[in-house]
């Protein structure tokens, strides 16, 4: 009975973990469509009083863009990656591999709590085997 307790308040821990990551990174997301959204707005205006002199400025402009949206690309994958380790904890499945059903150790999940695989199983999708 206790270790079922202790599993269970140690899913309410990552569940929280999870939840506040999300959170965090809704609002990084929020902020950087803001952003882009500010920049393209001032472009489709003709709003010249912001609009870089400068090729340097023009290129560090859209180099600007371009890594906000990368970053945007990964908060959002990462998101997904958060809502499917929550999607698992809610069916019981969560600390196991995908891929071989293995158990996830703790210690990766303490670093990584939306990790799905186990660390051989995510060695062998980084080399494209899984």
């Amino acid at each position: 009975k206790e270790s079922s307790s202790m599993r269970s308040r140690e899913l309410d821990l990552f569940r929280k973990v999870l939840l506040a990551k999300r959170r965090l990174l809704m609002g990084d997301v929020s902020t950087l469509e803001k952003a882009a959204l500010q920049n393209s707005r001032q472009d489709a205006s003709g709003d010249l009083s912001k609009m870089p002199l400068d090729m340097a400025d023009i290129g560090s402009d859209s180099y600007e863009q371009e890594f906000n949206l990368g970053l945007m690309e990964t908060e959002q994958a990462t998101l997904g990656e958060i809502e499917e380790a929550l999607e698992r904890i809610e069916k019981k499945k969560f600390g196991k591999c995908v891929s071989c059903g293995g158990p996830i150790p703790k210690a990766r999940l303490k670093v990584k709590p939306h990790a799905k695989y186990c660390i051989e199983c995510k060695r062998r999708e980084e080399k494209g085997l899984l």
